[in-house]
């Protein structure tokens, strides 16, 4: 075993939030070790995550293209597609990706250390590398940044062949025919629009009366609206008891009620748990939560106060572009540089078929906040881009006050709406009245144009 002087900094995974923690002490001329159990820089979010699943949902949506323009060709998808030809640029985008990561680590001077860490005190960390050797290493500040995996609760036998979960079900070989997937958060609505698509049989089961509880209800029954138009199926405030695979060709869930479902393939997309068993945090003086997370403050410092934790390992809300910024904004507090003001009005972004994506109070939270809320609409099927493009699946829902004035939210649902929320967003943080969205010009024709839309919308209920 062999000790090094101190870093500056160590941190523990290399997803966006380590990366972003790392890369922020570099540039400001500290010292940096980046561990990292995996082979490649970028955690799951790269490799079974985010990239991978927006890749296939990219090829669903093109595969739809292709049948609207049915008038020209003649397309029909066969019936042993196999999941890899749908995915046919995943290599390309993650080898791109992964080599943008890792070059920026190599150019900023970060050290990259190969192998499985573990707290030996609050300061010092042992690497155990892949051959079995060890290495100890300490660090004046540390972040803790390893992510998270799908929850598997005890009753669910994944074997990854017939019931899989979230990291799993793209290694499936062949599209199945019909696909039960438990769950009706994110994960679980995103992949099962995708296949629904693509024209497997999708059933949903949650104990939620509603998929995305969280979302603004408006957007939710759009998107089950068109989840139902694709052929999927969602049934809510139903209870699991069992899930098997029979042994020769179909998977089988018993509900509580004693219904039995069946269905070729399960997906369990049931949440997601942080990856910090194997950290051994109580020789570094910390405690998991109840819910297995770590507690931090809000400059993601942990008890603990030279050792800070972001992205998935400490909660909600779980999202890429806000663990990005959680990491730079803890490694800018240990380090005592400016990190600017905190961010408000995150958007959330859902990359479901359609889009969902939403920022600000929902129109329930406004009425509650306040007393009183205004609302205004715009569905994509009466914008002309909308009609120009086929994406007349879609709304644009704009908060305001009850006098009409001032814009508390924006909530969208359709194809481009990670986009178009920015809009929103920049709309709330410099404080826009609604009446700004009326008088000023879109380019025409432009999805854009449903804020003026839904502006208007708002303009003319004000009273009199």
């Amino acid at each position: 075993m062999t000790a090094i002087s101190p870093y500056d900094l160590i941190v523990i995974g290399s997803g966006p939030a380590g990366q972003k923690a790392a890369i922020q002490a570099a540039k400001s001329g500290k010292r940096v070790a980046l561990i990292e159990q995996n082979r490649e820089v970028g955690g799951a979010c790269v490799y079974q995550g985010t990239i991978p699943s927006k890749t296939l949902r990219e090829s669903a949506l093109q595969m739809v293209q292709f049948l609207q323009a049915t008038d020209v060709f003649e397309f029909r998808m066969r019936d042993d597609v196999k999941i890899a030809n749908l995915m046919t640029r995943l290599d390309k985008v993650v080898r791109a990706h992964g080599a943008f990561m890792t070059e920026q680590i190599a150019r900023n001077g970060i050290e990259r250390l190969h192998g499985r860490a573990q707290f030996v005190s609050d300061r010092a960390i042992q690497v155990q590398g892949l051959d079995g050797t060890t290495r100890t290493i300490e660090g004046n500040y540390i972040v803790i940044a390893t992510g998270s995996r799908p929850r598997v609760p005890d009753h669910m036998p994944i074997d990854h062949e017939h019931i899989l979960d979230s990291d799993s079900i793209l290694s499936l070989v062949y599209l199945p025919k019909s696909l039960t997937v438990f769950g009706g958060g994110v994960i679980a609505c995103e992949y099962a629009s995708i296949f629904a698509l693509l024209g497997v049989q999708v059933t949903m089961i949650d104990t939620a009366d509603r998929p995305l509880k969280f979302l603004d209800q408006e957007l939710t029954e759009q998107f089950c609206h068109a989840f139902e138009q694709t052929g999927g199926n969602y049934r809510g405030q139903l209870k699991i008891q069992s899930a098997q695979w029979d042994g020769y060709s179909k998977t089988m869930t018993r509900l509580e009620n004693g219904e039995v479902l069946e269905s070729e393939k399960i997906l369990v997309a049931l949440g997601r748990v942080a990856n910090i068993e194997q950290l051994n945090i109580q020789a570094a003086g910390l405690e998991a939560t109840p819910r297995g997370l770590i507690a931090v403050n809000a400059h993601c410092q942990t008890t603990v106060p030279h050792i800070y934790a972001v992205g998935d390992v400490i909660g909600p809300p779980s999202l890429a572009s806000c663990s990005m910024e959680q990491g730079r904004r803890a490694t800018c507090h240990a380090l005592g540089l400016e990190s600017g003001d905190a961010p408000e009005h995150i958007p959330m972004g859902i990359y479901t078929i359609p889009e969902m994506s939403s920022v600000g109070l929902t129109e329930q939270d406004a009425v509650e906040k306040f007393g009183g809320a205004l609302v205004g609409r715009a569905r994509f099927h009466e914008i002309a881009r909308g009609q120009i493009s086929g994406t007349t699946n879609g709304l644009l829902k704009m908060v305001a006050d009850a006098q009409g004035k001032k814009l508390l939210g924006v909530h969208i649902v359709g194809e481009g709406a990670t986009e178009l929320i920015h809009i929103g967003q920049m709309g709330l943080l410099h404080n826009i009245a609604i009446d700004r969205f009326v008088d000023n010009i879109f380019n025409f024709p432009t999805l854009a144009e449903a804020y003026r839309v839904a502006a208007l919308d708002i303009a003319k209920q004000r009273k009199k």
